[in-house]
């Protein structure tokens, strides 16, 4: 049954490990993933039909096999049941909806002596995106990077996704479709990573990476970081709940193995005030374990990466859960709206007992892609911005440089360079 811990003394272990729950050892695939860079920088096209060959079970006759051809993503489409296709189009409408209200706007002030300041706001010209596709295929996360690019205005995207046994996820696809992906290949792995870093024969080099992965997809990603730029470095999926007296203990309990079914190395963890929902939900965890296709991965989360925390406040609850910054956090009070001033670290944030995690997933609207491991503490999730960058805007008059030019030469000058006092100088007026 799931631990129950309380918030006494001998509770500092057990929590020192509930944060380190993201620490991945990069170290030791660190070594085999470079080996598979290098290779693609050198070999490119060759070296992946090699990868393929010896991680997905298939042989691609060479680089032009790896693409996914737009007429199987439109057969996949139409080949769809009306409800799920509706579901689909459900989820994009309001995932688009969503990110467009993230979009960004370029900005200009101009100040009495003529100075022009301003933000400009533009899109990456390529942006590549990792789904995942071994264990199991996720098309909604095809929509969630997807997106939030086209809102961004971003003209060219490739999606990659692996395809073991050289068998495409037909959902997948008919989400392609739906999105209007045309190029899509079939690569996986940190040999995907390093093709759309560096560019192969038949994948475009990109401007920016993003979409989940395993332990060598994050340091594929972490590795080309600065060729080029990436959303985050993410682990295993991860549920935090704050809950009172007032929670359901079934749903609590479902909702904790929401997360857990997805890898034996996710996280769940229930902070609470109650005892009596800390112990109900430690045996209602056993009842829906049962009933799941996926019991033996969620069992061997729960036993190993899950926990329950009783404490004598909310407000020690609220403490630890920052200090956990989970990736999902629900929270399920008689006035969860406020508590929310003071959650500061939570990639997403779900209120109230109708709102589970689950809802997030798909249709609610905002992006599924968020930081784990305790990286909310600094990481946002996936968004528009991810896809744009920024440049700063400088106009000067003749006016302005001559009010606050003299000062940007005496701090050139001080820092001894010349050619910037120069610089200025040489405009002012005698």
């Amino acid at each position: 049954m799931m631990r129950i811990q309380s918030s006494d003394a001998s509770f500092q272990t057990v929590f020192r490990d509930l944060l380190n729950r993201g620490k991945m050892d990069m170290e030791h695939v660190s070594v085999i993933v470079k080996g598979l860079i290098d290779d693609i920088r050198s070999n490119q096209d060759e070296a992946l039909v090699e990868h393929i060959e010896k991680f997905d079970r298939w042989s691609p006759k060479d680089g032009s096999a790896l693409r996914i051809q737009t007429n199987d993503m439109k057969a996949a489409y139409e080949a769809l049941e009306p409800n799920l296709k509706s579901a689909l189009h459900l989820a994009y409408d309001r995932i688009r909806a969503y990110h467009e209200k993230q979009l960004p706007r370029s900005w200009f002030d101009t100040e009495a002596n003529g100075t022009i300041l301003g933000q400009k706001v533009t899109p990456v010209d390529c942006a590549g995106l990792y789904i995942p596709g071994g264990k199991a295929a996720y098309p909604s996360s095809l929509l969630m990077n997807v997106i939030p690019a086209q809102v961004a205005g971003v003209e060219h995207i490739i999606v990659c996704t692996p395809t073991p046994d050289n068998e495409p996820n037909a959902l997948l696809l008919a989400a392609c479709h739906l999105c209007g992906v045309s190029e899509v290949f079939k690569v996986g792995g940190a040999s995907a990573i390093a093709a759309m870093a560096y560019g192969t024969q038949t994948i475009p080099k990109v401007d920016v990476i993003t979409g989940p992965g395993n332990i060598f997809v994050a340091t594929a990603k972490k590795m080309v970081f600065g060729e080029v730029n990436i959303d985050m470095i993410a682990g295993p999926s991860e549920i935090g709940i704050l809950a009172d007296e007032t929670a359901n203990a079934r749903h609590i309990a479902i909702d904790l193995l929401s997360q857990a079914e997805h890898d034996e190395m996710a996280s769940s963890i229930l902070i609470t005030t109650s005892q009596e929902l800390a112990n109900q939900t430690a045996i209602e965890i056993e009842i829906w374990l049962k009933q799941l296709p996926r019991e033996v991965i969620a069992r061997k989360s729960i036993d190993e990466r899950a926990a329950i925390i009783v404490t004598k406040t909310m407000k020690e609850a609220v403490d630890l859960m920052n200090k956990i910054a989970p990736e999902h956090l629900e929270v399920v009070t008689v006035n969860p709206f406020e508590l929310l001033p003071s959650i500061k670290h939570a990639g997403a944030i779900f209120l109230g007992p109708n709102t589970p995690e689950a809802i997030g997933d798909y249709v609610a609207g905002p992006n599924h892609t968020l930081p784990t491991g305790g990286t909310a503490r600094f990481y946002s999730p996936l968004g528009v911005e991810n896809f744009m960058k920024k440049s700063s805007i400088i106009a000067f008059s003749r006016q302005a440089i001559n009010e606050i030019g003299e000062a940007c030469a005496l701090i050139a000058n001080t820092e001894g360079l010349g050619a910037h006092e120069a610089s200025i100088r040489c405009r002012l007026d005698k």
